[in-house]
């Protein structure tokens, strides 16, 4: 369960956040949203693949970290593997809410049922003068920076429904002990529609910006290798 609450000075000044990274501290995750204007800091470590939300009728556009749900290849010893994270992995405890009213600007709330947060380790939200430190003002940016990523996705994936670029996929890995793990459940971009896209299309995408997303889509999968690298040597250590 998660208990969001509208980050407070008075109420919160001396809380700390383990910014550590392992199981008992939620990241246990095969996958995290992200958005496109953090593409590219993620495709140089992670496959960007859309997953469908059925119940809304649309994409969204996630990292992945492993091949079965709960499965984080990354997490090791307590850090992440990786010299980037998604902004979705390193914003927690915390997310952009608005006030209870509804109206307003939106604010800093925190998960105050998170594991991360107590009262004796970590990193200090506020100052012993009650002022944001270095570390609560990095998240503010980042917090931001995903929100406005929320807001311009959709508008990016109307554009790639427009041209039918998006396929189902299905991906079959042999591991070194024989079993085989099948991702399914995401999808990608089709390259052959992609090729095959006249020069009005290709210049309408150019022109919204979103060429460039598209090719980063499609470089991130090399980062698939990388991932079986990762769960060949988790069964290699067992």
């Amino acid at each position: 369960m998660s208990n969001h609450i509208a980050l407070s000075r008075a109420e919160h000044r001396e809380i700390r956040i383990n910014t550590d990274h392992s199981v008992e501290l939620g990241d246990a995750v095969m996958s995290c949203v992200t958005t496109p204007n953090e593409f590219r800091s993620v495709q140089n470590h992670y496959p960007i693949l859309f997953q469908l939300n059925a119940e809304r009728d649309e994409y969204r556009t996630v990292a992945l970290f492993g091949f079965t749900q709960g499965e984080n290849l990354f997490l090791q010893n307590g850090k992440w593997d990786a010299r980037y994270r998604p902004l979705a992995i390193d914003i927690q405890p915390f997310l952009i809410g608005l006030p209870k009213e509804g109206q307003g600007d939106h604010q800093v709330h925190v998960d105050m049922d998170s594991p991360r947060v107590n009262l004796e380790h970590g990193t200090r939200v506020f100052d012993q003068d009650g002022n944001a430190t270095e570390y609560l003002e990095k998240i503010t940016q980042k917090l931001h920076a995903l929100h406005n990523g929320y807001q311009s996705c959709p508008a990016f994936i109307n554009y790639l429904n427009k041209y039918e670029l998006i396929e189902p996929l299905v991906l079959e890995i042999e591991l070194l002990d024989g079993s085989v793990n099948r991702l399914v459940g995401f999808h990608g971009i089709n390259e052959e529609k992609l090729q095959a896209l006249d020069g009005y299309a290709l210049n309408e995408l150019h022109q919204k910006n979103y060429l460039l997303p598209i090719f980063m889509i499609l470089a991130s999968m090399s980062n698939i290798v990388d991932l079986v690298e990762r769960k060949n040597q988790l069964i290699s250590n067992d």
